[in-house]
């Protein structure tokens, strides 16, 4: 498709109002259907731009200011979409907390970021919201999302619709806020489109919270012309595969910056989004019948692995049939990010007639900063660089890069902002690569410290080995999965300990380290628990070159060493 009139940059929210200006048809049709027990919902095109000028007035008439932290902490629904895009037309930074975080976890995000305002859902999230509430200076209103997508909305929050949290802070429902947005608009009607239309590009529009390699998470903030160039880019190479009116399985969390560019995405070339559970997503394909699919790996993993279970055989027309049934057989874009896809998968993809697009980037990078193209690809690569990005290799093969979809730095820590960047101002990756003879660039390695599963999660391992710090029986805990569907973790035991507790034998010590795993685990987000382990006989010392002269882990040489232990692991599963 032409995709030159999508190629001007603006806040992520006038996407939705150039459609309704510009196609005014489509006020009363299918923005959104979502899945739910009693069948399929529906919001509307109207409807949605409704919900998210009623929460930017409503986040108006709170006091919120230009550049105030908004944060969400709930799983995908239609008003999330819509409040995050109410944040950001009022003016504010949407930060998205995941879901599985813990209480501890949102408690740092919020604290950080000083969120003013938190909107919530479920019994389970409200009530970790609320016991953390307190220690949360900056924040003055909870806003409890509806079960269900809305009109008029339905009454979400506990008992009345507007009442006080144990902290002292404003505890509303997703009706009484809209009904309060709605009447400051009917107050002053020309007052949502000027603020939209007074957004300076160059503020902070979102900020995630991405994991380090150890240590708390760190703010990335991304300006709308950071979001915004990079969506530009993102089209000129996707361009040919793409039409106005696709319909997307739009289930990856939007409180990632993979899901919440999808639905971007669709507001903008008119998408008619089915928005289901990450546990829906394959026995949805065949009734939905999307011609657009995002995914991380683990779900290309399972389309392909029912499509062609193992030992089965068939023609090319026979192979690309049952992938055809089991997609519902219109899927014209396929999207795998978030982590490395098995090279065999793409290609027997591709040997039905599908391209599966896969890049590469950082959530730093707004995210993407390779694509592999329709018209030129390489499936032992991430792609080339996208057009208004620039990639060059550190002496030690690190990936710089440099365009305007980079950050400037994280919030409240300049010395780690200091740190990431070059003197001459190019960001560094932390991620080694090289380029092949015809401009392609290959990944071959982390310098920095994360594990990327195959659901997409990043995780510091070392942050979930500290929980082991301190245990007598448990002189190191390595955690292991990079490219996993979950964590397993190998053991060396503190020696001395362990002969201090008597003859015990295999199996009790093997009991004692599993109740100890699984009491950290309970601390844990789902996506960072230890799923298996394995206790190693070979010590880590210096000697032996798996620890440094300062004591500190060489993981890649202990990956390395015991690859054959850890992959056992997943064999026995």
């Amino acid at each position: 498709m032409d995709v030159s009139p999508y190629l001007n940059i603006a806040p992520a929210p006038q996407a939705v109002f150039d459609r309704l200006d510009n196609h005014p048809e489509v006020r009363d049709k299918p923005r959104f259907h979502r899945a739910t027990a009693a069948g399929w919902i529906q919001t509307t095109w109207g409807q949605f731009g409704d919900q998210i000028r009623d929460i930017a007035m409503y986040l108006a008439s709170t006091g919120l200011s230009a550049g105030d932290r908004v944060a969400i902490y709930a799983h995908n629904q239609v008003a999330w979409a819509a409040a995050s895009l109410g944040i950001q037309a009022a003016g504010g930074v949407m930060v998205p907390v995941y879901p599985a975080s813990t209480a501890e976890q949102l408690a740092y995000v919020l604290s950080h970021s000083d969120a003013r305002v938190l909107f919530t859902a479920t019994e389970t999230l409200i009530e970790r919201s609320l016991s953390i509430a307190d220690t949360c200076p900056a924040l003055t209103r909870i806003v409890v999302l509806p079960d269900e997508p809305d009109d008029a909305a339905s009454a979400a929050a506990p008992g009345a619709a507007e009442a006080s949290a144990p902290a002292g802070q404003i505890l509303i429902n997703w009706a009484r806020a809209r009904e309060i947005g709605h009447a400051a608009h009917e107050r002053a009607p020309e007052e949502f489109r000027a603020t939209l239309a007074g957004i300076d590009l160059d503020t902070p529009g979102l900020m995630l919270y991405t994991s380090g390699t150890s240590g708390a998470p760190k703010g990335v903030p991304l300006t709308h012309r950071n979001v915004g160039a990079n969506a530009c880019d993102w089209l000129r190479c996707n361009g040919p595969l793409l039409s106005e009116e696709m319909v997307d399985l739009l289930w990856l969390p939007m409180s990632h910056i993979f899901g919440f560019g999808e639905m971007c995405l669709g507001n903008t070339l008119g998408f008619t989004s089915y928005m289901v559970e990450p546990g829906e997503v394959l026995s949805r394909l065949p009734e939905v019948k999307p011609s657009v699919l995002m995914s991380v790996p683990a779900y290309w993993e399972k389309i392909a692995q029912t499509a062609w279970p193992p030992g089965s055989a068939g023609s090319p027309a026979e192979r690309a049939q049952a992938l055809h049934e089991v997609t519902g057989g219109r899927l014209r874009f396929c999207l795998s990010g978030g982590a490395g896809l098995e090279r065999s998968i793409k290609e027997r993809f591709h040997d039905c007639g599908l391209l599966i697009v896969e890049g590469y980037g950082l959530t730093e990078t707004s995210p993407t900063l390779t694509l592999n193209r329709p018209d030129s690809f390489r499936f032992d690569s991430v792609g080339k660089p996208l057009p208004s990005v620039s990639l060059r290799l550190e002496e030690d093969g690190e990936i710089l890069a440099f365009g305007p979809n980079v950050f400037s730095g994280y919030h409240k820590d300049p010395e780690a902002s200091a740190a990431c960047f070059t003197d001459d101002g190019w960001f560094r990756t932390g991620d080694l690569g090289r380029f092949t003879d015809d401009g392609f660039l290959q990944i071959i390695g982390r310098k920095k410290e994360i594990l990327v599963t195959a659901g997409g999660k990043n995780v510091p391992p070392a942050n979930i080995e500290l929980h082991f710090r301190d245990d007598p029986l448990i002189e190191h805990l390595v955690v292991y999965g990079d490219g996993k569907k979950y964590l397993v973790a190998g053991v060396w035991l503190n020696l001395a300990a362990d002969a201090d507790r008597g003859p015990a034998g295999d199996e009790q010590r093997r009991r004692q380290v599993e109740e100890r795993i699984e009491r950290v685990n309970q601390s844990l987000a789902r996506h960072e628990t230890i799923k298996r382990f394995c206790i190693m006989e070979t010590p880590l010392t210096v000697e032996n070159g798996f620890l440094t002269a300062s004591l500190k882990l060489r993981r890649n040489r202990v990956y390395e060493a015991f690859r054959e232990q850890f992959e056992a692991l997943y064999q026995a599963a």
